[in-house]
């Protein structure tokens, strides 16, 4: 029977962590599964209590967000440890690429029967990051700008938040001209975003890559080019289904290694994670965390 530690990210989605973890936590205990909860302090602490479950043997349980999961996948990432989502925050854009369920019951079935899956994972290095691992896509641009408000909304939950991010961001962007290098070819670009895409979801559910695959071993590189702001308004309605990717403003490629510069600081982020800008170096990891999915 497996073991758990269940690392909970306290401010994610208010309480909804902490009542998530109860509704699986039930279900495991009552397998016989063991389970121990930790509550971490911060991301780099959430990494640290990872990787000593990992050691120990233990399944690893992000209960959060995009940036919990981000963060303890790309701490377990390059390991023999297994790793458990229990979605409980804005986004969960990572549980939704791969299907989890969100029912509390067949969730636990999940972690308690469920093989494990290599999934890959997304390297970033830059001036910030040095060098850390993260699960979904790193996007640098407007969509950065508008989850940094998401992220410092009080009154707006979930998708609301970064609709209303959205809104605000584009409001007040300008065009920025872009250097994407991917895999050794220089790609100039002058637009809105570029996002180097693990998963094909990001910012509660949009699908900015729906090609994408998470244990393809390549990184969707999406371009959205400049445009009128009315005319980004409906690309960004496109983003519900993917149907964005028919427009002549967005431009797809795909490689193992990109790096993202521009002409003036542009913010960046990383699974829900906005705390740089360019420039930024991105690097999948092929097979690179064992998850249960």
């Amino acid at each position: 029977m497996r073991q758990f530690t269940a690392i909970v990210n306290p401010t994610a989605g208010g309480s909804a962590s902490a009542a998530a973890l109860l509704q699986v936590a039930r279900q495991l205990r009552e397998a016989g599964a063991g389970l121990e909860t930790e509550y971490s302090r911060s991301l780099d602490h959430a990494r640290d209590l990872a990787r000593d479950a990992g050691r120990r043997g233990r399944v690893v349980l992000a209960v959060g967000g995009d940036g919990i999961a981000g963060g303890i996948g790309g701490a377990l990432s390059g390991t023999d440890a297994l790793l458990g989502l229990v979605p409980a925050g804005r986004g969960n854009d990572f549980a939704r690429a791969l299907n989890l369920p969100a029912d509390p019951t067949a969730l636990a079935q999940v972690l308690l029967h469920h093989e494990p899956r290599n999934v890959d994972t997304i390297e970033v290095e830059s001036a910030v990051h040095h060098r850390t691992v993260v699960l979904g896509s790193v996007y640098a641009g407007v969509d950065a700008l508008a989850n940094r408000h998401a992220n410092n909304a009080t009154l707006l939950r979930g998708a609301a938040s970064y609709y209303a991010g959205g809104l605000r961001a584009v409001t007040t962007w300008r065009p920025a001209r872009y250097r994407v290098t991917v895999d050794g070819v220089d790609h100039p670009h002058t637009g809105y975003t570029v996002v180097a895409a693990n998963s094909g979801y990001y910012g509660s559910g949009r699908l900015i890559a729906p090609e994408a695959r998470v244990d393809d071993g390549l990184l969707d590189v999406v371009m959205i080019r400049e445009a009128p702001r009315r005319l980004f308004f409906a690309l960004m309605n496109d983003l519900k289904t993917g149907a964005h990717v028919h427009r002549p403003q967005v431009s797809i490629l795909r490689g193992r290694e990109i790096r993202i510069e521009a002409d003036r600081e542009v913010p960046y982020g990383a699974d829900g994670e906005v705390e740089a800008t360019l420039p930024v170096t991105v690097r999948v990891l092929p097979g690179a965390l064992r998850v249960l999915c």
